[in-house]
């Protein structure tokens, strides 16, 4: 779902590819700037763009909304907005508060990623410990030529290489004749982490059985408050499973479905973490031209029932000063202990999606 698509006239693209395409990020070659070597980010039309935390200012002063969004008034915390051609989508514009945001996004760098969580580094090199800690400390992860022993083989359902990885030093890493790579370059690579019951991509499915680490109770609770909207009264939200999203750059999240859950009634609750991003969100088929709207940082989607057969995806992230949207975390971030967490965010994005299995 990361990468990059083929060039194509736009004739052969679906709605939604068209979509990525005329969001995504693109640099202009021919522009003139001081720095030959800064490449220049092409200029893109956002005035199709639905600015929830605009539409939720106007509203509480004017008590104004455009046409197609609704309000939904049910004692929640904050007004919950819907739209009337998605049915089973909610956007919560600011539902999380900047102490929130901030704890969120050291947890996502230094205790989710931890094994037994698995996360797109596990087919390479295995489980890693402590990825965020090795980069701020400039380590390097190099091969040890002793084979994994079979207890930790058991623990990764991916890992094929039969060799173990361990952090070391630089000045360690240069005497050695092994395969190598830089913690920051791996902190910088890592795409995914998981949480709760894993998921198990050979098969399809869940897998109970794979060791996990809980979603955390503070999590858990946060979810079940905020799925509360899209529920009946009386039914509660079961966190079962995660996935955390990491973006940098450039990065994108191609247009795909959540379906692989039991229940699709069930909502998935997505909060926003970092950089301003774009969501697409499209309907049952590609070809359906999917709606454009801005996701900051503290901002919660919720999608249940028909929103859950919707196409879905994140063609652009915002890390310029002037669009990133994040002035309130770099205010909060201030502690010595915090600059690398505020360092790693001014140029991504997190995104954690949290799941009822069954």
């Amino acid at each position: 779902m990361y990468g990059t698509e083929n060039d194509r006239d736009d004739s052969e693209r679906t709605a939604f590819r068209r979509a990525e395409k005329k969001y995504k990020l693109y640099y202009d070659n021919n522009a003139s700037s001081k720095n030959k070597r800064k490449k220049l980010p092409k200029p893109v039309d956002l005035t199709e763009v639905l600015d929830f935390r605009s539409i939720l200012e106007c509203y509480l002063q004017n008590d104004v909304l455009p046409p197609g969004v609704i309000v939904l008034h049910d004692n929640f915390t904050s007004p919950v907005f819907s739209l009337q051609n998605r049915p089973g989508f909610y956007f919560i514009p600011g539902a999380l508060s900047i102490e929130r945001q901030c704890s969120l996004i050291r947890e996502s760098l230094t205790d989710f990623p931890q094994p037994p969580n698995r996360t797109n580094h596990n087919a390479m090199y295995g489980p890693i410990q402590d990825v965020f800690v090795a980069a701020k400390e400039g380590k390097v992860l190099v091969e040890d030529n002793s084979p994994i022993t079979s207890s930790e083989t058991d623990t990764d359902i991916d890992h094929k290489d039969g060799k173990e990885w361990k952090f070391t030093t630089e000045k360690d890493a240069l005497s050695r004749k092994c395969r190598s790579a830089s913690a920051s370059v791996l902190l910088r690579k890592l795409r995914w982490s998981t949480l709760g019951l894993q998921f198990d991509w050979s098969k399809r499915n869940y897998d109970v059985s794979l060791p996990h680490n809980k979603i955390p109770e503070a999590l858990c609770e946060l979810a079940k408050q905020l799925a509360k909207p899209a529920l009946p009264t009386g039914v509660e939200f079961r966190p079962e499973a995660a996935i955390v999203n990491y973006f940098g750059l450039g990065d994108t999240l191609g247009g795909h479905l959540d379906d692989m859950e039991a229940d699709w009634s069930k909502p998935i609750v997505s909060l926003s973490l970092g950089c301003k991003a774009i969501f697409l969100l499209g309907g049952k088929s590609r070809e359906d031209t999917p709606l454009a709207m801005f996701l900051q940082s503290g901002d919660v989607v919720l999608m249940a029932g028909d929103a859950r057969e919707c196409f879905h995806g994140v063609p652009r992230i915002f890390t310029d000063k002037e669009n990133a949207e994040i002035g309130h975390l770099e205010t909060q971030l201030t502690r010595e202990d915090d600059l690398c967490f505020l360092q790693y965010i001014q140029t991504s994005r997190i995104n954690i999606n949290i799941r009822q299995v069954f």
